[in-house]
Protein backbone atom coordinates (compact mmCIF):
# COMPACT_ATOMS: atom_id res chain seq x y z
CA UNK A 1 0.00 0.00 0.00
CA UNK A 2 2.80 2.33 0.89
CA UNK A 3 4.56 1.44 -2.37
CA UNK A 4 1.51 2.47 -4.41
CA UNK A 5 1.28 5.81 -2.60
CA UNK A 6 4.99 6.47 -3.09
CA UNK A 7 4.84 5.70 -6.78
CA UNK A 8 1.82 8.02 -7.16
CA UNK A 9 3.70 10.90 -5.51
CA UNK A 10 6.71 10.40 -7.79
CA UNK A 11 4.58 10.27 -10.92
CA UNK A 12 2.74 13.44 -9.82
CA UNK A 13 6.08 15.26 -9.39
CA UNK A 14 7.19 14.22 -12.86
CA UNK A 15 3.89 15.44 -14.32
CA UNK A 16 4.48 18.99 -12.93
CA UNK A 17 1.78 21.54 -12.22
CA UNK A 18 -1.42 21.42 -14.18
CA UNK A 19 -1.31 23.56 -17.38
CA UNK A 20 -3.95 26.15 -17.98
CA UNK A 21 -6.10 25.70 -21.06
CA UNK A 22 -4.65 27.74 -24.02
CA UNK A 23 -6.42 31.03 -24.88
CA UNK A 24 -8.22 30.70 -28.18
CA UNK A 25 -8.93 33.88 -30.16
CA UNK A 26 -12.44 34.19 -31.41
CA UNK A 27 -12.80 33.17 -35.04
CA UNK A 28 -13.75 35.99 -37.37
CA UNK A 29 -17.19 35.83 -38.77
CA UNK A 30 -17.39 34.55 -42.29
CA UNK A 31 -17.57 37.34 -44.90
CA UNK A 32 -21.14 37.80 -46.00
CA UNK A 33 -20.72 40.80 -48.38
CA UNK A 34 -22.31 43.14 -45.84
CA UNK A 35 -20.50 45.50 -43.47
CA UNK A 36 -20.45 44.65 -39.82
CA UNK A 37 -23.41 46.09 -38.05
CA UNK A 38 -25.59 45.69 -41.16
CA UNK A 39 -29.14 46.43 -40.25
CA UNK A 40 -28.05 48.83 -37.49
CA UNK A 41 -27.06 51.89 -39.58
CA UNK A 42 -27.64 55.42 -38.36
CA UNK A 43 -30.83 56.83 -39.77
CA UNK A 44 -30.12 60.20 -41.50
CA UNK A 45 -33.13 62.45 -41.28
CA UNK A 46 -34.54 63.86 -44.51
CA UNK A 47 -33.04 67.24 -45.44
CA UNK A 48 -35.06 69.93 -47.17
CA UNK A 49 -33.20 71.95 -49.88
CA UNK A 50 -33.14 75.64 -49.06
CA UNK A 51 -32.17 78.16 -51.81
CA UNK A 52 -29.67 80.79 -50.77
CA UNK A 53 -28.95 83.97 -52.71
CA UNK A 54 -25.42 84.03 -54.16
CA UNK A 55 -23.01 86.12 -52.18
CA UNK A 56 -21.74 87.86 -55.35
CA UNK A 57 -24.06 89.66 -57.73
CA UNK A 58 -23.90 88.18 -61.22
CA UNK A 59 -22.86 90.90 -63.68
CA UNK A 60 -23.96 90.99 -67.29
CA UNK A 61 -22.06 92.62 -70.12
CA UNK A 62 -24.49 95.22 -71.49
CA UNK A 63 -25.48 95.21 -75.14
CA UNK A 64 -24.31 98.29 -77.05
CA UNK A 65 -26.84 101.03 -77.67
CA UNK A 66 -27.37 101.66 -81.38
CA UNK A 67 -27.80 105.30 -82.40
CA UNK A 68 -28.81 105.69 -86.04
CA UNK A 69 -31.39 108.46 -85.97
CA UNK A 70 -30.90 112.24 -86.14
CA UNK A 71 -31.12 114.17 -82.90
CA UNK A 72 -29.37 115.21 -79.71
CA UNK A 73 -28.37 112.50 -77.23
CA UNK A 74 -27.20 113.06 -73.65
CA UNK A 75 -25.32 109.82 -73.19
CA UNK A 76 -24.08 110.31 -69.60
CA UNK A 77 -23.84 112.71 -66.67
CA UNK A 78 -20.99 112.73 -64.17
CA UNK A 79 -18.96 115.09 -62.02
CA UNK A 80 -17.21 116.09 -65.27
CA UNK A 81 -20.50 117.25 -66.74
CA UNK A 82 -22.94 116.11 -69.44
CA UNK A 83 -21.65 114.07 -72.39
CA UNK A 84 -23.66 114.95 -75.48
CA UNK A 85 -23.85 113.78 -79.10
CA UNK A 86 -25.58 115.51 -81.99
CA UNK A 87 -26.16 113.61 -85.22
CA UNK A 88 -27.03 115.15 -88.61
CA UNK A 89 -27.56 112.45 -91.28
CA UNK A 90 -27.31 113.79 -94.85
CA UNK A 91 -25.61 116.95 -93.64
CA UNK A 92 -24.04 116.86 -97.10
CA UNK A 93 -26.64 116.19 -99.75
CA UNK A 94 -26.27 112.87 -101.64
CA UNK A 95 -25.72 114.64 -104.97
CA UNK A 96 -22.69 116.45 -103.47
CA UNK A 97 -21.15 113.61 -101.49
CA UNK A 98 -19.63 111.71 -104.40
CA UNK A 99 -17.73 114.54 -106.07
CA UNK A 100 -16.54 115.83 -102.68
CA UNK A 101 -15.18 112.40 -101.80
CA UNK A 102 -13.35 112.10 -105.12
CA UNK A 103 -11.79 115.53 -104.79
CA UNK A 104 -10.66 114.99 -101.19
CA UNK A 105 -9.32 111.52 -101.96
CA UNK A 106 -7.30 112.83 -104.89
CA UNK A 107 -6.07 116.24 -103.67
CA UNK A 108 -5.35 116.01 -99.94
CA UNK A 109 -1.64 115.22 -99.33
CA UNK A 110 -2.20 111.99 -97.44
CA UNK A 111 0.63 110.31 -95.57
CA UNK A 112 1.09 107.51 -93.03
CA UNK A 113 2.05 108.75 -89.56
CA UNK A 114 4.50 106.91 -87.28
CA UNK A 115 3.57 106.70 -83.59
CA UNK A 116 5.35 105.35 -80.52
CA UNK A 117 3.52 102.77 -78.41
CA UNK A 118 4.42 100.53 -75.46
CA UNK A 119 6.14 98.09 -77.84
CA UNK A 120 7.98 100.74 -79.83
CA UNK A 121 7.34 102.63 -83.10
CA UNK A 122 4.51 101.58 -85.39
CA UNK A 123 2.75 102.83 -88.51
CA UNK A 124 -0.83 104.02 -88.14
CA UNK A 125 -3.24 101.73 -90.01
CA UNK A 126 -4.69 104.64 -92.04
CA UNK A 127 -3.53 107.79 -93.83
CA UNK A 128 -3.84 111.27 -92.33
CA UNK A 129 -3.29 114.97 -92.93
CA UNK A 130 -3.30 117.86 -90.43
CA UNK A 131 -4.50 121.39 -91.17
CA UNK A 132 -4.13 124.29 -88.75
CA UNK A 133 -1.89 126.98 -87.38
CA UNK A 134 0.17 124.86 -84.98
CA UNK A 135 1.54 121.28 -84.92
CA UNK A 136 -0.52 118.51 -83.36
CA UNK A 137 1.05 115.94 -81.03
CA UNK A 138 -0.53 112.63 -80.01
CA UNK A 139 0.78 109.11 -79.41
CA UNK A 140 4.25 110.58 -78.76
CA UNK A 141 4.54 111.84 -82.34
CA UNK A 142 3.96 115.29 -83.84
CA UNK A 143 2.23 116.25 -87.11
CA UNK A 144 3.42 119.48 -88.67
CA UNK A 145 0.70 121.97 -89.48
CA UNK A 146 -0.43 122.61 -93.03
CA UNK A 147 -1.68 126.22 -93.02
CA UNK A 148 -2.87 126.13 -96.65
CA UNK A 149 -6.38 124.78 -96.42
CA UNK A 150 -7.91 123.14 -99.44
CA UNK A 151 -10.82 125.36 -100.61
CA UNK A 152 -13.33 122.52 -100.19
CA UNK A 153 -12.19 122.00 -96.58
CA UNK A 154 -12.60 125.70 -95.85
CA UNK A 155 -16.11 125.65 -97.29
CA UNK A 156 -17.06 122.61 -95.18
CA UNK A 157 -15.61 124.18 -92.02
CA UNK A 158 -17.66 127.33 -92.57
CA UNK A 159 -20.84 125.38 -93.27
CA UNK A 160 -20.43 123.34 -90.05
CA UNK A 161 -19.79 126.54 -88.10
CA UNK A 162 -23.02 128.08 -89.40
CA UNK A 163 -25.08 125.07 -88.25
CA UNK A 164 -23.37 124.33 -84.92
CA UNK A 165 -22.19 127.76 -83.82
CA UNK A 166 -18.60 126.56 -83.33
CA UNK A 167 -15.62 128.28 -84.89
CA UNK A 168 -13.07 125.54 -85.63
CA UNK A 169 -9.48 126.36 -86.53
CA UNK A 170 -7.93 122.90 -87.05
CA UNK A 171 -8.69 119.71 -88.89
CA UNK A 172 -7.43 116.12 -88.78
CA UNK A 173 -8.26 114.25 -91.99
CA UNK A 174 -8.37 110.43 -91.92
CA UNK A 175 -8.40 108.07 -94.90
CA UNK A 176 -9.45 104.48 -94.21
CA UNK A 177 -8.31 102.72 -97.37
CA UNK A 178 -9.99 99.34 -96.73
CA UNK A 179 -11.54 97.16 -94.02
CA UNK A 180 -8.21 96.63 -92.19
CA UNK A 181 -7.58 100.34 -91.68
CA UNK A 182 -8.70 101.50 -88.25
CA UNK A 183 -8.14 103.72 -85.24
CA UNK A 184 -7.90 102.22 -81.75
CA UNK A 185 -9.60 103.30 -78.51
CA UNK A 186 -8.71 106.86 -77.51
CA UNK A 187 -10.10 110.20 -76.38
CA UNK A 188 -9.39 113.53 -78.06
CA UNK A 189 -8.21 115.10 -74.82
CA UNK A 190 -4.79 116.52 -75.63
CA UNK A 191 -4.00 119.65 -73.56
CA UNK A 192 -3.94 121.97 -76.61
CA UNK A 193 -7.62 121.15 -77.24
CA UNK A 194 -8.60 122.82 -73.97
CA UNK A 195 -11.26 121.78 -71.49
CA UNK A 196 -14.30 119.87 -72.85
CA UNK A 197 -13.23 120.01 -76.50
CA UNK A 198 -15.87 119.89 -79.23
CA UNK A 199 -15.15 117.52 -82.14
CA UNK A 200 -17.12 117.71 -85.41
CA UNK A 201 -16.77 114.50 -87.45
CA UNK A 202 -17.91 114.50 -91.09
CA UNK A 203 -17.90 111.24 -93.10
CA UNK A 204 -17.54 110.49 -96.82
CA UNK A 205 -17.37 107.21 -98.72
CA UNK A 206 -17.97 103.80 -97.14
CA UNK A 207 -20.12 103.43 -94.02
CA UNK A 208 -18.12 102.39 -90.95
CA UNK A 209 -19.32 101.82 -87.37
CA UNK A 210 -18.12 104.42 -84.89
CA UNK A 211 -17.87 102.76 -81.47
CA UNK A 212 -17.85 104.44 -78.05
CA UNK A 213 -17.28 103.08 -74.54
CA UNK A 214 -17.65 104.82 -71.20
CA UNK A 215 -14.55 105.06 -69.03
CA UNK A 216 -14.91 102.78 -65.96
CA UNK A 217 -15.12 104.15 -62.41
CA UNK A 218 -11.94 104.20 -60.37
CA UNK A 219 -12.81 101.07 -58.40
CA UNK A 220 -12.86 99.02 -61.62
CA UNK A 221 -9.11 99.67 -62.01
CA UNK A 222 -9.27 100.19 -65.77
CA UNK A 223 -11.50 97.18 -66.52
CA UNK A 224 -13.80 98.03 -69.46
CA UNK A 225 -15.70 94.70 -69.40
CA UNK A 226 -19.01 96.00 -68.03
CA UNK A 227 -19.03 99.60 -69.25
CA UNK A 228 -21.72 101.19 -71.38
CA UNK A 229 -21.14 101.10 -75.14
CA UNK A 230 -22.60 102.93 -78.11
CA UNK A 231 -22.41 102.02 -81.81
CA UNK A 232 -23.11 104.65 -84.47
CA UNK A 233 -23.08 103.68 -88.17
CA UNK A 234 -21.64 106.76 -89.88
CA UNK A 235 -23.00 106.87 -93.40
CA UNK A 236 -21.68 109.16 -96.13
CA UNK A 237 -22.60 112.79 -95.56
CA UNK A 238 -23.29 112.28 -91.82
CA UNK A 239 -22.08 114.90 -89.32
CA UNK A 240 -21.45 113.82 -85.71
CA UNK A 241 -20.79 116.42 -82.99
CA UNK A 242 -19.23 115.33 -79.66
CA UNK A 243 -19.73 117.94 -76.93
CA UNK A 244 -19.44 118.54 -73.20
CA UNK A 245 -17.64 115.88 -71.13
CA UNK A 246 -17.59 113.31 -73.95
CA UNK A 247 -13.79 113.32 -74.23
CA UNK A 248 -13.37 113.21 -70.44
CA UNK A 249 -15.79 110.34 -69.83
CA UNK A 250 -15.76 108.29 -73.05
CA UNK A 251 -13.39 106.69 -75.56
CA UNK A 252 -14.08 106.01 -79.24
CA UNK A 253 -12.66 104.00 -82.14
CA UNK A 254 -13.25 102.75 -85.67
CA UNK A 255 -12.36 99.02 -85.53
CA UNK A 256 -10.97 96.76 -88.20
CA UNK A 257 -13.54 94.75 -90.10
CA UNK A 258 -13.40 91.35 -91.77
CA UNK A 259 -15.22 91.86 -95.04
CA UNK A 260 -14.43 94.11 -97.96
CA UNK A 261 -14.86 97.83 -97.39
CA UNK A 262 -14.40 100.64 -99.86
CA UNK A 263 -12.37 103.73 -98.84
CA UNK A 264 -13.78 106.14 -96.27
CA UNK A 265 -12.72 109.73 -95.51
CA UNK A 266 -13.41 111.23 -92.09
CA UNK A 267 -12.84 114.93 -91.38
CA UNK A 268 -12.55 115.79 -87.66
CA UNK A 269 -12.74 119.54 -87.06
CA UNK A 270 -11.55 120.92 -83.72
CA UNK A 271 -10.33 124.08 -81.99
CA UNK A 272 -6.76 124.32 -80.75
CA UNK A 273 -5.66 126.55 -77.87
CA UNK A 274 -1.86 126.24 -77.96
CA UNK A 275 -1.33 129.29 -75.76
CA UNK A 276 -3.64 128.01 -72.98
CA UNK A 277 -3.09 124.55 -71.54
CA UNK A 278 -6.09 122.70 -70.15
CA UNK A 279 -6.56 123.06 -66.43
CA UNK A 280 -6.03 119.82 -64.41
Amino acid sequence: MDDKRRRARVQGAWAGPAKAAPHTAPRPAAASGKPQGWGHERVIPDKQFVYKEPTEVSRRIPDPQIIDKPGTYEISTSTSGVSRLRIFPSFIEPREVEWMFEQLHREIPWRQKSNVGPDGPYQEPRLTCWYGEVPYTYSRSTMQANPHWHPLLTMLKDRIGEVTGYNFNSLLCNLYRHDKDSIDWHSDDEPDLGRDPVIASLSFGETRVFQMRKKPPQEEQGDYTYVERIHIPLDRGTLLIMEGATQSDWQHRVPKEYHDRQPRINLTFRTMFPETKAQP
